[in-house]
């Protein structure tokens, strides 16, 4: 455990924020402050993140209450993704965020951190090191139902699981085994996969959350087999009642906001992805849709 002053005390508080690593169930209490900040988490998305780095989750406490959190996921020895960062809106601006920030981060050592920052919030980020990479829109709709099953989209469970991690990480800026074994199987997660001529060209997760279905990760190599997932992942929605759903686009793939428009999809707010130093390349063009902007 951490234990760190914030150098403040919050109203009606009488002791110093102390930093320690939260468990699994500690995170449903702050995926409840996320839903009031009108993040919209997925309703099991901490599971397939726990699984991959148990230790990645922090609460900072006064007098025992939790009162910030902020979650370090480090995915190998060169890449972690930060989020997750809140703090009670009456205890703001006391200097806990900072503290729990300051305290959480060296838990990544000395990887290149990833996150994806709101607007108030990156002037702050940039001081801290991160630089901007790219915005990122969430688009919000209701994409309308296909007339039948759509060509070439199967579930997940009968592609070859190695073919499809070798897919994620060409999409993602560092291998993730754990993370995808535990994402594509958490119960309520409806993950299909494009298949043309026997190869994979796509995938996409859909899942229920307190609004909006979210739908993340969509990989795709082409706007087709995008559009194809989403309209695939769009009907898995339906299915378990979400006629709306909302992905979060990167404007570095130019062609994701022309399918979230031909869709019928609107933007609702943006995010910078922000890193603090070089991280490995991905294949842009192929991500239509980020995992998540809470936990990356």
């Amino acid at each position: 455990m951490v234990s760190v002053s914030s150098g403040f005390s919050g109203s009606g508080s009488s002791g110093s924020l102390s930093v320690s690593p939260a468990s699994a169930q500690d995170w449903e209490l702050v995926r409840s402050w996320a839903a009031e900040e009108g993040w919209n988490p997925g309703l099991a998305d901490a599971r397939a993140f726990f699984a991959q780095d148990p230790r990645g989750f922090f609460l900072g406490r006064i007098d025992g209450e939790p009162v910030s959190a902020i979650s370090v996921v480090t995915y190998d020895d060169a890449y972690a993704f930060l989020g997750f960062y809140l703090v009670r809106p009456e205890l703001r601006g006391l200097g806990h965020g900072l503290a729990t920030w300051q305290a959480a981060l060296a838990h990544a050592g000395d990887r290149s951190v990833g996150l994806d920052g709101v607007p108030a919030q990156q002037d702050n980020y940039r001081r801290s090191g991160f630089s901007t990479a790219y915005r990122t829109a969430r688009y919000v709709g209701e994409v309308p139902a296909p007339d039948g099953p759509v060509p070439g989209v199967v579930a997940a469970r009968r592609v070859d699981p190695g073919a499809l991690a070798a897919y994620d990480s060409a999409c993602h800026h560092a291998d993730r085994p754990r993370f995808l074994a535990a994402w594509l199987t958490t119960p309520g997660h409806h993950a299909l996969v494009r298949v043309v001529d026997g190869r994979v060209t796509g995938y996409g997760v859909v899942r229920p959350a307190r609004d909006e279905a979210r739908v993340g990760p969509l990989f795709a190599d082409s706007p087709a087999d995008a559009a194809a997932l989403l309209d695939g992942l769009a009907a898995e929605a339906r299915g378990f009642g979400s006629a709306r759903i909302a992905v979060d686009m990167p404007e570095s793939n130019p062609a994701a906001a022309r399918l979230a428009e031909e869709r019928g999809l609107e933007p609702t707010f943006e995010t910078a992805r922000m890193y603090t130093g070089p991280v490995r390349p991905v294949a842009r063009e192929r991500v239509y849709g980020v995992t998540t902007l809470e936990l990356g």
